[in-house]
């Protein structure tokens, strides 16, 4: 798969949008997946939040989708707020337990009952136990009301007679934060729940108070009180707010990196099986095999060997047949080049479907030449029968196109029983072949049999053990070579009964002509009689039977089929998107029920990685949220500062370390902001930023210095106002409820608790960290709470004390003081954050672990890509191949193009015959085609040359090597990117002048050989040029091949010729001799079909280059200069 912006990892920019869009590698013009960004909502009720908090995907299915993924993320989180819970239950059973009065025991029965409701939740959601629709919709606003509840029972029963502002404003603020944290909600609800929460807490208090104080109330005091609660509500909201978007973009980017996953999936099934089909269409599945692994080998293993890789085997009692098409030529006059390539390419998709009915391997298309064998790779007792069947059935189904286009073609078609060697010769453009003397016997059958008529030998009838009708073939009579080896064939008699019973079916073609003097072709869909296995199928039917008959790769053909299927359906439909998000469902909720992070992953106490690597990689994963953490802390101080000068307006440390902290904190945040907007900030800043991002100590000594900035300021606050309160000894302070005026202190000695809650938004900022683990939160934590606490306990003593006697009285003694309480509180708040930020840091490493995999999923559709372009790329032209690879087509989709000026070289080795035998000592002939395979991997290589990139190797038969100059296309560079009017004739004809150099060097080749092994071979060369249609007959089994006049005169160049020699006719002689080549006139010959030709020898160049010797080896038996 390349092109386009495939595998791209999907990120999110400023604007607030993402994209996320998976590419076929293998196909540019059509894509599996499709463009999804996140984008701005314009409706609804979210147009109360900015704009930047409005993400969502289109189109809307995919946004349900992720909503459900979402809900089912925070499904655990859940659990972590039924924790808070717990624990908030905990702390007041502790409290009452430690000093329990019988008036305490309302509150240890409602905290009773609230620890066993949450106990109860916990194993319902723990283990599934609820239906979906009630888990999912109504348990996150039952426990929201169950903790509601629990605190104002906490606050009605604890503080009865006594009530204060400060009261559970602490526990509220908790929960409030912890709503945005964990239930599975969307933004919306969760705010106006939380504001619904902390608008009737401050209500109650504000009333309750009111009433209780009624004649000595103090309006100014109380409404400083509640503002400053309200303070830390909306403090705890918007850093709520923010965590929420900042999980909601984590989880959006994991969503799109698992879609994304699931693409590549489908995307490596489609490689897979494209692959698997292209190469199994042209080479037998045990080759294919050995190729894929050989080309998975190491470099360093190759070179090891001695010898280029050759894939040839031994196959006994097999069945050969060759058909030729009788009157092509008449055929081919009668329509244009593209009607024609249309017709063979529908009628040889119909031999591929006989042949894979009838249980034959095609091997190869030879112009209008078919041939193929049964009992290969696997033995069959009737291969044969089964060649004679596959005979009658190709005579049947050309004598349909006879009937449909009035002109005189028939199948002629020889089979002969025997052992073949079959495998792959050379480096470049595989094609399957088969070779041995049994193999010669079956192509002389062939040529020497009758039109219309199924030519079998003596070895052939044999096998058939009488099960055809056969009459005396007289084949020596039409071939000298059966007569020479005496072989007798004959001619099988087809009843026309038995014709009906075969099951053949009429070939269904539509080719149209575009010519109005020829006649019309093939346009029909009549079936007749004969076709009742056949035409009763739809077509996809057949194509699948096809399909799984010639690709037996997978182990499960349905589900490869589904899944072909699915690849094609959701590229094909826009409605298939839905398939897709259930498939993408599916998916994702296999992926959540695999425990990724057991003990083979993480230690589970420090919670990194076992592999070192792996925890280095995630050390410096990069998380863009890093920013917004650093101003939670800014947003943090600032409340603080806020709520301390409603309490204490005239507390001037206050407002330093305010201007203090609040400077460095902006400096550490725009530090880490300088890497994610790298265009505003200096370069040196950005690059400073990076350099924190990427150092897992830099960026936990960042973020320990924005919570000790925190914890400073509140510690120099508290320290400042305990130097200035009085001794314990005092009784001249005013009680709090009895006096009207306060004093300067009256803020701390009021108010302490407010100064405890400030510990508890700094717990809060030190959960929104980013990229810093929970070990280290810990510590910072402890920090907080260390801190707070001692000075809770000892430094502000005199304060809690005397706050506990003003306020309790004569009830005091029954009551737990408050700077334990105060204390305990922060320390179960700590510790739940501290759970949290384990469970956070456990889905950090679960969704890194997710994108490693989708990170090597994508590595392997680019390898399967590699692989899938090589080897297409050596079946096909690298054009050619652009225009096939990744295209689901259908065999009426066609690839053909017509060339006007190219150059056609026959190459053959004619005296490898003599040197071929099938003796024991060359194991059966295999060392004599492993020396062949020698010789052709070396001319391979020779277009390896960047002389020679405009050449390209069309195929090889036998031992003759076909090449053909000019048919590339979409060169960037040289003379075939200009114009044919722009060219100078010398432009024009240079890729003839470099295949004419490649013949050269082929014959430089073979001597360098012959040299090294003592052999004696000889290269017979015919050279043409002129027009040719090339083309791909059978987009489901492709063959590369190009046809025309010019590639006749070529061939009988090459077969009319003398060995060691290149000979050509007067046009190639008339281009060729401007280019500096050396002939020698032959004179006229006779061609079959032609006439007489004048023909010359190219027997060299004035100017060779780089080759040692251009002209050829005079020997005995060649003509020479004269």
């Amino acid at each position: 798969m390349p092109r386009n912006q495939a595998f791209a990892e999907p990120e999110y920019s400023v604007e607030y949008s993402a994209d996320c869009s998976v590419t076929l590698p293998s196909d540019p013009g059509q894509a599996v997946g499709r463009t999804h960004e996140v984008t701005v909502r314009n409706s609804g009720s979210c147009l109360c939040l900015p704009r930047f908090m409005r993400l969502t995907f289109a189109p809307e299915s995919l946004e349900n989708l992720y909503q459900t993924y979402f809900r089912r993320q925070r499904h655990e989180t859940l659990l972590v707020l039924v924790v808070f819970a717990a624990l908030f239950d905990s702390y007041i059973l502790i409290m009452c337990a430690v000093v329990y009065t019988t008036e305490k025991l309302a509150s240890v029965s409602v905290a009773s009952m609230g620890l066993a409701g949450d106990i109860i939740l916990y194993l319902l959601c723990r283990f599934g136990l609820l239906p979906d629709r009630i888990s999912r919709r109504i348990v996150p606003y039952s426990l929201w009301v169950l903790i509601a509840v629990q605190i104002f029972c906490h606050l009605g029963l604890n503080y009865a007679r006594f009530h204060q502002a400060s009261d559970t404003v602490g526990w509220q603020a908790f929960f409030s934060f912890s709503f945005f944290l964990t239930l599975p909600l969307r933004l919306t609800p969760i705010v106006l729940i939380t504001t619904v929460s902390c608008g009737v807490h401050t209500l109650v208090l504000g009333v309750t108070i009111a009433q209780q104080q009624q004649e000595n109330i103090q309006g100014s005091a109380l409404a400083r009180q509640l503002l400053a609660n309200i303070m830390i509500y909306i403090c705890a909201i918007l850093v709520g707010v923010t965590s929420y978007y900042m999980a909601d973009r984590k989880h959006r980017k994991a969503f799109l990196e698992a879609r994304q996953s699931l693409e590549v999936k489908l995307n490596l099934e489609e490689q897979s099986q494209q692959q698997e089909r292209l190469l199994l269409s042209i080479l037998p599945k045990h080759i294919a095999d050995e190729m894929l692994k050989d080309m998975k080998k190491e470099p360093s293993q190759k070179e090891m060997q001695q010898f280029n890789t050759m894939y040839m085997y031994r196959h006994e009692n097999v069945s050969i047949l060759f058909a030729d098409i009788v009157g092509f030529t008449q055929l081919s006059s009668s329509c244009s080049a593209q009607e024609l390539v249309k017709l063979l390419n529908e009628l040889f998709a119909r031999f591929d479907k006989l042949a894979a009915k009838y249980h034959q391997l095609r091997i190869k298309i030879l112009g209008d030449c078919y041939y193929c064998i049964c009992g290969l790779p696997e033995y069959r007792e009737d291969h044969a029968a089964c060649s004679i069947r596959m005979g009658l059935a190709m005579v049947d189904a050309i004598s349909y196109v006879r009937e449909k286009t009035q002109t005189n073609v028939d199948m002629r078609v020889g089979v002969h029983s025997g052992t073949v060697l079959g495998g792959v010769l050379g480096q470049k453009r595989w094609q399957y072949d088969v070779w041995s003397t049994d193999v010669t016997v079956a192509n002389k059958m062939e040529a020497g049999g009758i039109p219309g008529r199924v030519h079998i030998s003596q070895s052939t009838m044999e096998c058939l053990h009488g099960e055809f009708d056969v009459e005396p073939g007289n084949g020596g009579d039409r071939c000298d070579y059966l007569r020479e080896r005496g072989i007798e064939t004959y001619l099988v008699a087809v009843p026309k009964v038995h014709l009906g019973k075969s099951g053949i079916s009429p070939v269904k073609l539509s080719v149209t002509s575009s010519n109005g003097n020829s006649p019309l072709l093939i346009n029909t869909t009549d079936c007749n009689g004969s076709v009742e296995e056949t035409c009763n199928k739809a077509p996809e039917e057949a194509e699948e039977l096809d399909t799984r008959v010639v690709n037996p790769s997978f182990p499960n053909p349905r589900r490869r089929l589904r899944l072909r299927d699915l690849a094609e359906r959701v590229i094909d439909a826009q409605e298939n998107e839905q398939e897709l998000n259930k498939l993408l469902n599916e998916a994702l909720l296999e992926r959540e029920t695999v425990q990724a992070l057991k003990g083979k992953h993480t230690n589970r106490l420090s919670l990194r990685f076992v592999d070192p690597d792996l925890e280095v990689r995630f050390s410096v994963e990069k998380e863009k949220q890093s920013g917004a953490a650093f101003c939670c802390s800014c947003v943090v101080l600032l409340f603080t500062t806020v709520m301390e000068a409603l309490i204490d307006p005239r507390l001037i440390i206050n407002y330093i370390t305010f201007a203090v902290g609040e400077t460095l904190l902006l400096i550490l945040t725009i530090c880490s902001l300088a890497a994610i907007f790298p265009g505003v900030f200096p370069k040196k800043l950005v690059s400073f930023s990076t350099w924190i991002d990427h150092t897992r100590w830099a960026r936990n000594t960042w973020a320990m210095a924005a919570i000790f900035i925190l914890t400073m300021a509140d510690l120099l606050d508290m320290l400042s106002c305990a130097a200035r309160v009085p001794d314990s000894g005092s009784t001249t302070v005013a009680p709090f409820l009895s006096t009207s005026s306060q004093s300067s202190l009256g803020g701390c000695l009021n108010n302490p608790k407010y100064y405890s809650f400030i510990a508890v938004l700094a717990l809060i900022a030190t959960t929104m960290l980013v990229q810093v683990s929970h070990m280290v939160k810990l510590t910072l934590m402890l920090l907080i709470t260390a801190t707070t606490g001692i000075v809770n306990i000892y430094s502000w003593k005199d304060i809690f004390d005397h706050y506990d006697t003003v306020r309790f009285q004569e009830y005091s003694s029954g009551m737990v003081p408050s700077k334990f309480t105060m204390t305990v509180m922060i320390f179960m708040m700590m510790v739940s954050f501290y759970y949290f930020s384990r469970h956070v840091e456990k889905l950090a490493r679960t969704l890194f672990l997710w994108k490693i995999e989708v990170h090597e999923q994508k590595e392997k559709v680019y390898e399967m890509r590699r692989w899938n372009e090589a080897l297409v790329t050596n079946m096909l032209p690298e054009h050619v191949a652009r225009h096939f690879l990744g295209s689901k087509k259908r065999d009426e989709e066609l690839y053909s193009q017509s060339y006007d000026e190219i150059g056609v070289m026959f190459a053959s080795i004619p005296n490898f015959s003599d040197f071929y035998t099938e003796e024991s000592i060359n194991n059966g002939g295999i060392e004599c085609l492993r020396f062949l395979n020698e010789i052709i991997s070396d001319f391979d290589s020779l277009l390896d040359e960047p002389k020679f990139r405009y050449i390209t190797k069309i195929k090889t038969i036998g031992s003759t090597y076909m090449a053909a100059s000019g048919v590339t296309s979409d060169v960037n560079d040289g003379y075939i990117c200009m114009k044919k009017e722009e060219q100078s004739d010398r432009e024009r004809w240079q890729h003839l002048a470099d295949l004419a150099d490649f013949a050269l060097a082929m014959k430089v080749t073979l001597m360098n050989i012959n040299y090294q092994s003592f052999n004696n071979f000889m290269l017979r060369i015919g050279l043409n040029k002129g027009g040719v249609l090339a083309g791909v007959i059978g987009a489901r089994k492709p063959h590369y091949d190009i046809w025309g006049n010019t590639v006749n005169v070529a061939s009988r160049m090459e077969s009319t010729g003398v060995m060691g020699n290149i000979q050509v006719v007067e046009d190639c002689y008339n281009i060729l001799k401007e280019y500096g080549f050396r002939f020698v006139r032959r004179g006229p010959i006779f061609v079959k079909g032609k006439g007489e030709l004048l023909t010359y020898f190219l027997k060299g160049k004035d100017k060779q280059g780089s080759f040692i010797n251009g002209s050829s080896v005079t020997l005995p038996h060649q003509v020479v200069d004269s």
